[in-house]
């Protein structure tokens, strides 16, 4: 989003540092950003800076980096649960699909 808009919906940027778990082994394959200093809440997006993109299997890597959040000005706030009564429906729709249906 551009800085204009970010203004005209009140939305505030924070540089914060982060930790970063990210694990792909047979255990689990997650990846975690925990933004440290600051909660966050509906409406607020996080944008990690530097993170690892490539991890071979059996690997976990915690490490520190960068990342801007993004808060939420009132519509973000008040949007974000509305919107995500009607996202719970796709997790519901996802895997199946007959394979004809995908193409």
């Amino acid at each position: 989003m551009s800085a204009l808009t970010d203004f005209l919906l009140g939305r505030t940027r924070v540089e914060v540092t982060c930790e970063v778990d990210i694990e792909r082994s047979f255990d689990s394959l997650h990846a975690h950003a925990i933004p440290d200093g600051i909660d966050i809440r509906p409406g607020d997006s996080v944008v990690v800076h530097g993170a690892p993109t490539v991890l071979r299997y059996g690997e976990r890597v915690v490490t520190q980096c960068r990342a801007t959040v993004t808060r939420g000005g009132w519509f973000d706030r008040h949007f974000t649960p509305i919107a995500a009564m009607f996202e719970l429906g796709e997790l519901y729709h996802v895997g199946f699909e007959p394979r004809e249906a995908l193409s």
